[in-house]
């Protein structure tokens, strides 16, 4: 009898084998629509530092905006569906998966699970088509690990509110219609005072200004949000959330997506590397021949399958809602450090290619550098994760 197959060698340990046929059917379209479409322009978008909107629209048609919320336009996917499209999509582009997930998981989850229904009827709908956009405003320039030390605050006058501050590193930031933004409403009652907003881009007193000058996820734009005076009505506040709870959960989705999304990273990284050691000759034969680049390469499929069985089993526990955040926080931190270690190791089998955008392996490997940041840093992961093991917090 013939012994087993090899391996395939963008999948040495079958992962994907235990797809069931949907997901399967959705992480072949994503992939074939980010091979044509996405793909042969990204080096552009990223050397240019821009992201056109018009890529929005392809993205609603396939499906792919809000894509794991039920309702309202949007597909209900499980989570493991969801984690498959940012793993393809940042096979290409952090800032692509980084565009789907601050849509997606970032400011329409934030509207389905906290805004009234008069929130979600409004702009769900539009935003699961992509033609409206949206951003998320947490972060702040002095406000990021902490962020219930905000000063952007949320005041009452009449029944109205009014909020005054600003937003750093806000993703999509110039590019959205509605903006979900976070402000303090009671000084006094610290992060419990916290309320998020509904904030249509165009109310007099909202600016987006767009941060230049970026080394890293050159495909995305990000921007500094500026409210000044920026006046709501009474029913522009999420009704039935208060504190770091409401921007917390959604954080953890996004998470969820980026520790999908290095996998892709990853594997675009060791595939770029494998194909050039094969191609290129040194010394009369291709260096895929020589034993220390098989062992890069060895290297990198190890952590490029470990991502990935991390990725598949944090998907299962997501879909059977059996998923602790600290979890999702062993998840970003383990697949971001590796994908960023066969990103440095895949450079170094390209030489002096390695550095161009013919390839993607620098490309991937610096805008790594802000995912290892963004969404919580190494720093913090490591301690939600040390405050499970040991029950001890150490935040402060």
């Amino acid at each position: 009898m013939p012994g087993p197959a090899l391996p395939d060698p963008s999948d040495f340990l079958a992962v994907d084998a235990d797809l069931s046929a949907e997901e399967r059917d959705i992480r072949d379209a994503v992939r074939d629509y980010a091979a044509a479409e996405l793909s042969p322009r990204i080096a552009e978008w990223y050397e240019s530092n821009t992201l056109p909107r018009d890529i929005a629209k392809g993205l609603g048609a396939l499906g792919l905006l809000g894509m794991h919320l039920e309702g309202y336009g949007c597909a209900g996917t499980n989570a493991t569906s969801y984690g498959l499209a940012c793993r393809e999509l940042e096979a290409v582009d952090s800032g692509l998966r980084s565009f789907v997930s601050v849509q997606g998981s970032l400011a329409m989850f934030a509207l389905h699970r906290w805004g009234s229904e008069e929130h979600k009827q409004q702009w769900l709908p539009r935003m699961a088509t992509g033609e409206a956009l949206g951003c998320f405003g947490l972060t702040e320039a002095d406000a990021g690990s902490d962020p219930g030390s905000m000063r952007t605050r949320a005041r009452r006058d009449g029944e109205d509110w009014v909020l005054d501050g600003s937003k750093m590193w806000i993703t999509n930031g110039t590019l959205a219609d509605v903006a979900v933004v976070w402000a303090q409403t009671d000084p006094e009652a610290g992060s419990k005072g916290i309320r998020g907003f509904v904030v249509p881009t165009d109310t007099p007193g909202f600016t987006a200004n767009e941060v230049k000058h970026k080394l890293s996820l050159r495909a995305s734009l990000t921007a500094e949000l500026v409210l000044e005076g920026v006046r709501l009505p009474a029913d522009a506040v999420f009704p039935d959330v208060a504190g770091l709870k409401g921007p917390l959960s959604c954080l953890n989705e996004a998470r969820y997506g980026i520790l999908w999304g290095a996998v892709g990273a990853a594997r675009a990284c060791y595939e770029s590397a494998l194909a050039y050691s094969i191609d290129r000759e040194q010394f009369g034969q291709p260096i895929a021949g020589f034993q220390l680049t098989q062992g890069k390469l060895a290297d990198m499929v190890v952590r490029v399958n470990q991502a990935a069985l991390v990725a598949s089993r944090i998907g299962r526990l997501k879909d059977a809602e059996a998923l602790h955040p600290s979890q999702v926080s062993l998840g970003k931190l383990a697949n971001v450090r590796a994908a960023l270690d066969v990103a440095r190791s895949a450079r170094t089998v390209l030489g002096g290619n390695g550095i161009t955008l013919e390839y993607p392996v620098f490309r991937h490997m610096t805008n790594l550098e802000t995912v290892l940041t963004y969404e919580g840093t190494e720093e913090m992961h490591a301690l939600s994760i040390g405050q499970a093991v040991t029950g001890i917090a150490a935040f402060r």
